[in-house]
Order: C-alpha cells, then structure tokens, then sequence
C-alpha cells in the first residue's frame, strides 16, 4: 500500500492529473484506502464527458486521480486520450512499480529492461543506488553498465577489475548476482565490443586467460585475438596497487597454461624488455643478461640501458638486486678492460686510483653487495669470474706494480698528497684562537672509494657541499695508530701491547682521545661515539654544540663486521649501511648549528669476497729478536730478521719514535694466524689499505639541487597513424652531485585531458656520460577512446610529482600531434 501511495505522489510531482488502470479488477480496495492530500479521486465509468470537463474547465488547477475498473480502452474509444498523453499513468503491477519508482518513462524498452533484469530490481538497496546514478533519458545500454557497476558496489571503470580480483581469490559471489540479475549476456557483449572477446561458452577464467595471452602477443606486436584496449586495461590493472596481488595470482597460474616458459627459450631479450605481465620474462631477461655479460658479448651502455628500461616494470623490485650486480659487474668488467694499472711513483699511484682505479674497488664492492642480498644462483658464474678478475687482474697486479715503489720509499709519504700524520695541523689547528666551531667525524674503515661515494651521496642533498681529497693513512694502517694520528701531536708511540700514545698521552678509547683535545682546545672540546650522539635530543644536541668548539665523532660500523671472523663476510653490508649512518651524523651535527665538518677514517682495508688461495699468504714467517705485535698485515717488534716477502720500515721512518721494526707483507698478502679472518684484512701497504678519504663538508642556507632536464627527441612526422606511438626521450646530462634524477608520468592525452593511451612512470637517473647511453624510448599504445578525437589534435603530456604532496604538475610544455588512424587500424596487429 505504501509503495502505490509513494509511487502516486511521485507521478503528482511532474503531472496535475494521473491515470490508474486497474487490469485485473483487483486493487479497488487499495484506491479506497488511499489518503491523498491535495489529490481528489474520481472513477471513471462511463462518464469521460464529465471528467474532461471537470479537470479542464470547472476544476483547471485541481490535482484528480482517475481510477478505471479495468484495462485500458483502445485508442479509438479513449475518450480522455488527449488528457492521458500529456499527463502521468499509474500501472499498479511489480514491474510497473518499480519503473515509476526509477522515473523511468513508460515505454514499451523500459519495461522490458525492468522484466529482463527483475532480479536486479527486487532489491531495495540496489534499486536505490541505481537510482542515485542515473540521469534523465538514460541509453538503456548505459543503465546496465551502470547496473554492472552497483552489482559489484564499485564505478563503472572498475567493474571488470572487481570482476578479476574476485577470480583470483576463486570468490564468484558479484559474477553470481550478474549472472542472477541477467546482466551476464550484456556483459560479454561489452567485452566482445570493447577487447574483441568471443566465445560459443564465455566465462570470466576463459576471458582472463585470453587477456594474458593477448596481451603478452600485442606487447610482442604479434597476432592477437584481442584489441589494443585490452593491453592498456592490463597495464592499468596491473599497476594499480589495490589490484597487484590478483594480477600476481593470475599471472603465476597462467603462465604454465600459455606455455610461456617454452615461448620465452629462443627469444631475444631485447624484444622483451618492455614486456611485463609474467614474473618469468623478468628470469629470463637476467639469465640471458649474466650469460651475455660472462660473455662479454653486451657492451656497458647497452647493459645499463636495458636494465634502466626494466626498473618501472611491475617485477623490478623483487629482482632489483640482481638487476644492480650485473650492472655493476658489467661497470667492472668494462672499467678493468680499460683499465691500465702502471704508475711511475707512489704519488702517481694515489692519483690514478682517485681518477679512475677507485671505480674498480666501488664497482666491485657494489657488485658482491647486490650478489648478496638478492642470494639467487642465477649469478654464481658470473660472480665466479668477476672474484678471480678482481682479485687476479686487478687487486694483486695493482699492489704488485704499487709494491715496487712502497720497497723503494726510505721514509712513508707522497707528496704533494698529505700524511694522516699532518691531518690536525693542515685542517684542524687553524681553529684555535677563533670562534669558528668543527666537528670531525671518523669513520673506521671507511676507506676512499667508500668515502667517495658518501661524498657523492652528501653533495645529492639539498644545501651540502662536499669536497674529496685523498690522505695518505700511516702505517701499520690498524685503529689504534690511525686514530691517534689524528689527534693533536708531536710525536707518536705504539707501546709493546700495540696501544699508542700521542705526546706521551694515552690515545686509547673515546674518553682519552677527549682528553688529549681537551688539553689543546680551551674552550671546549668533546669526544664522542657516533651512537651517544645519535641519541640526543634536539636541545641536547645543540648544547652539546655550543659547549664546544670541536668534536670527534667516532663512527665504528665497518671495522667491527670487518674484524670478527664470523661477520667479515658481511663487511660490504656494513659499509653501505655506513654510509646512510654518516649522513646521519652529519645532520645531526648541522642541525645543532656545527657548520664545518670533516670525514676521515683511520684507514682502509682489503676485502676478498671468495676464499683465498695459498698464493696469497706470505711463504715464510717472521722472525726476530722480540715480536710486540703480529697480525695478518703487519709485525711489529726488534731486531726482525729480512724477509724476502716483507717490506721492513724501521719507527723513524714511520714517523713514530720509539726502537722498533715494523714489517708488512707485500702487495696484498697475508700473514697466517690462527684464529683470524683473511677476507677483511687491513694494517698494510696495499692502496686500499692507505688511501684514506678527506671530505670537507659545509652546508649552505640557500637550496643548491636541481634535477636532470629531459628532452623528447623529434621524429620525422608528428601525425599518429596506428594504435602505436614510439617515442624516444633523451636525459640531457648525467645525474651527478647536484644534479638529481627527475621522475616523469607520460601519456598521450586528448585536449579535455581524457588519457588515450598507458602511462609510464620513467626514472631519469643515468649516469653515463654518453650521450648516447641517456636515450631511451618508450611505446605508448592508443586505447579505444583515441577513436572518439580522431583526426583532431591530440598531446604527450609530461607530468612530475609536486614535492610534498600527491599532485602531479606538467613538466614543459605538451607535445602536439595530430591523430589520423584510418579505419584499417582496427585491424592492427
């Protein structure tokens, strides 16, 4: 009852007078119980004359029910036609009901939209939904799109993403309602138009394997079954992060049914690079990647081109380290290629490793990083051979060719390079007597080519400046020496026990090093571990800072993995998590007010990743009238008898007082010790072990960063013909210091901004200094929409993120091009 009364008044808000045929002699008891304020009610019964005369002339603004007693007369008979077609008619069945209930008009299509459909329409709720989104006049083809849509409570663009998530998680409970409300047939029909889906018995798995197929085929630019539309919907699905895991779930499972693996053995890799939709391709393109590299058959350039084409793919972070091994391993085996490791003195040496050699070291060090976390096989020859060309061909032969020069030297120095020994004099001293405030921070173990690359990672951050120097590291090149050549000194002593004292002054442990500035700098000096700092406060800090002119900030990460036996194989961990730890350090210094900082280290070390050979131990033991001190790098002690493997220096041409030997193993061997690590050495000649990195840091108080500029390279036409557009992007210049990587999102657009194409997420951060290693292209492929602007102007748009929050702004100015697809692109292939 109170369904025809609302269904009533709601034909009262757009008519003055409404019908109510009552077929089936049925609801008379309804039409007498009704209360209709406002509304007089009348039935008719043979008195059509009256009526019309009634409503139109007696009563013109009168609201009147008319009630008849059966069905409705034929045309010719009606006497009250004329009336009825301009004003509102009740009909009191379900489906009726329902239709006035939607302010659907009452025509013939729209009642059989209701009847077609009455499962749907049984429900209050989504009746009320349905409603809420339709606007008058609707296509009927609309308002069952939009009925799609309330059946899986989402917008109309994600119903066939819903539809897929539900599939992958093996759910089918919004099909069955699709199915139930008779919107299955309208759904496949949608599909057929829009993806090019046809099948005598079409269901949603045999829909979603087609869709992988198809569109693995179209990025193939192969024969597919599918439109082009199907590969930019996956693209889309698969990069939503919603909708990841059920395009994982799928993926893995259809991979085997498309016999992918099979597919994937006699392609080549180039063809596959921006293909992305099976977790396979990724293993396929890194094995051929490492056996291309072992075979030193892909050049550096390309290398790093492909895997920079790689990183915005959907699996590139699960493998990301192993994409970063090959490519540094491609960097080392190419830098040790070109590499030529002569010299003429120990200063030319220290100058050709800080030119060129350091990048052997670092290219290395990153290599076995990423070897490491990714612990996946499919490295273990490639990781073989750069472990014997490392440690054969360019460790041993560039200490062999150093080693010649360090057994000529009579006294330990290389000049125009400075000692560790002059450090405090040359950089520190000039302090004294200011108000000029410096902090110091030394990081054990952080040898050069560690030190370069945290030079690197200072000089990306906004406002630091970062300058890089080499200092020579004493020798024995261990902890307790090269912290104590560093402090304030005259003179240097290294006791029996092999502790070491400055001007007679212990130099041992954090509090006595604090005692030793403490002595030179009057007014207010500090030493500190880098944890104890870390852990102040804000206000603490800064106190802490104004207290004292200068600090010691000891950083111990590298040299305590390196120096214990079980976690020297972890040492390359250590040192990356180092460098972010320093950065640390640094901010906390300058954001208590310290301006100038220094990064040192008391000295370098060497790192074999691979177990040594005995070619590497030293053939014959020291020996000697009394040994102090013996360790895998150095002896130290009296009366040492020659040995034909040991360079001896007596204290005095160390620069240390005392009456003693020292005596290291040449090149980069080892001395045996029971107990010990042999991988992690340091206390040596070796030039990883002594050149040690200065940085001199300051930072500014006006932004100093910009990123990399970005061009498009111009093709020969700007007019679109085919449902594929390549474009070909060029990264103006390296990313290096204060020039930082630039994030882009490209897409083809319409002039209202409707996207016509997929969108790519392109990284620019290469560093190459070829030109030509900085072009890159990208495939862009048209959806369906492109049809609705063709022959019109459309544009690549070229947007980056806005820094702190989540809107993107357009990055230049947006590239014209006019479509013109004709009508045999619909058949692309």
């Amino acid at each position: 009852m109170d369904k025809i009364a609302q269904a009533i008044t709601r034909l009262f808000d757009k008519h003055r007078i409404v019908f109510w045929y009552d077929a089936k002699q049925e609801l008379r008891d309804e039409y007498e119980s009704l209360l209709l304020p406002g509304v007089e009610m009348v039935e008719l019964h043979n008195n059509e004359f009256n009526v019309k005369h009634l409503v139109l002339r007696e009563k013109p603004n009168q609201k009147f029910l008319l009630y008849r007693a059966g069905p409705q007369p034929d045309l010719l008979n009606n006497w009250l036609l004329d009336i009825q077609l301009a004003q509102g008619v009740f009909s009191a069945d379900q489906v009726s009901i329902w239709m006035n209930e939607m302010d659907f008009p009452p025509a013939p299509e729209y009642f059989g939209l209701v009847q077609e459909h009455i499962d749907f329409f049984k429900n209050d709720a989504r009746r009320s939904l349905l409603k809420a989104h339709l606007t008058p006049n609707e296509d009927l083809a609309v308002i069952r799109a939009k009925m799609l849509a309330v059946c899986v409570n989402a917008d109309l663009e994600s119903v066939l993403e819903i539809l897929l998530a539900e599939l992958a998680e093996d759910k089918h409970e919004k099909f069955d309602l699709i199915q139930r409300s008779n919107l299955d047939a309208f759904l496949w029909s949608r599909l057929e138009t829009q993806f090019g889906y046809k099948s005598h018995t079409p269901n949603l798995r045999d829909f979603a394997i087609g869709l992988f197929k198809s569109c693995y085929a179209l990025s193939l630019e192969e024969n597919s079954l599918f439109k082009q539309d199907a590969l930019v919907f996956l693209k889309r699905w698969r990069d939503s992060r919603h909708y990841q895991p059920a395009f994982e779930k799928l993926s893995e499972e259809y991979v085997n049914i498309l016999g992918i693996e099979k597919d994937l053995e006699n392609r080549d890799i180039r063809t596959l690079i921006d293909v992305d939709f099976f977790r396979l391709i990724d293993k396929k393109i890194l094995s051929a990647l490492a056996q291309q590299i072992l075979d030193r058959t892909l050049s550096t350039g390309e290398c790093t081109n492909l895997i920079w084409r790689r990183r915005s793919t959907h699996w590139f972070n699960e493998f990301s380290d192993i994409y970063e091994a090959l490519n540094y391993g491609s960097l080392f085996i190419n830098e040790l290629h070109n590499a030529d490791l002569q010299m003429e003195s120990l200063a030319d040496g220290i100058h050709k490793y800080q030119t060129t050699w350091v990048r052997l070291d670092q290219n290395y060090r990153k290599f076995i990083f990423h070897v490491h976390a990714s612990k996946q096989p499919v490295l273990e020859k490639l990781t073989g051979q750069i472990e014997k060309l490392y440690s054969n061909n360019f460790l041993l032969k560039v200490n062999d060719n150093w080693q010649r020069f360090v057994d000529s030297a009579e006294t330990w120095s290389a000049a125009p390079f400075i000692s560790q020994s002059e450090f405090f004099n040359l950089h520190i001293r000039d302090y004294l007597g200011t108000k000029n405030k410096v902090a110091v921070i030394i990081s054990d173990a952080l040898r050069y080519e560690i030190g370069e690359e945290l030079t690197r990672v200072i000089q990306e951050e906004d406002r630091y400046t970062a300058e890089l120097e080499p200092m020579l590291a004493v020798l024995p090149s261990y902890t307790q020496h090269g912290m104590a050549a560093l402090l304030p000194h005259t003179e240097i002593t290294i006791l029996k026990d092999g502790t070491a004292q400055v001007d007679g002054q212990s130099a041992t442990g954090t509090e006595n090093r604090g005692k030793i500035l403490r002595s030179i700098f009057k007014d207010g000096a500090a030493a500190i571990s880098s944890s104890d700092l870390l852990n102040m406060g804000k206000e603490e800090s800064r106190e802490f800072a104004k207290a004292n002119q200068i600090i010691y900030v000891y950083h111990d990460q590298i040299d305590a993995a390196g120096d214990d036996k079980k976690t020297e194989g972890r040492v390359f961990d250590a040192s990356q998590s180092a460098i972010g730890e320093i950065v640390d350090i640094l901010k906390k210094l300058t954001n208590a007010n310290m301006s100038n900082i220094i990064i040192t280290s008391d000295h370098g070390f060497i790192y074999q990743n691979q177990q040594l050979d005995e070619s590497e131990f030293a053939v014959k033991d020291v020996e000697g009238e009394e040994i102090y001190l013996r360790n895998r790098r150095y002896v130290i002690g009296k009366g040492l008898k020659p040995n034909k493997s040991m360079k001896s220096f007596n204290a005095s041409a160390l620069g240390l007082t005392g009456d003693f030997q020292v005596m290291i193993p040449k090149s980069i061997n080892r001395l045996r010790q029971q107990g010990s690590g042999s991988r992690y050495v340091h206390g040596g000649a070796s030039l990883q072990e002594v050149i040690i990195p200065l940085i001199k840091v300051n930072k500014k108080r006006t932004p100093d960063t910009t990123a990399v500029e970005v061009d498009i390279i111009s093709s020969s036409s700007s007019i679109i013909t085919s449902g594929q557009l390549s474009i070909t992007f060029y990264q103006t210049e390296p990313v290096t210091g204060k020039t930082l990587p630039r994030q882009l999102r490209v897409g083809i657009y319409a002039q209202d901004g409707t996207p016509l194409s997929d969108v790519h997420t392109l990284n620019f951060d290469l560093i190459s200094e070829d030109p030509r290693d900085r072009q890159v292209t990208k495939q862009f492929v048209l959806s369906r929409k492109a049809d609705e602007v063709n022959n019109q102007t459309v544009y690549l748009k070229l947007e980056e993120p806005d820094p702190g929050s989540s809107h993107m702004i357009e990055y230049g100015s947006p590239r014209p091009y006019q479509l013109r697809r004709s009508f045999t692109t619909d058949f692309d292939l």
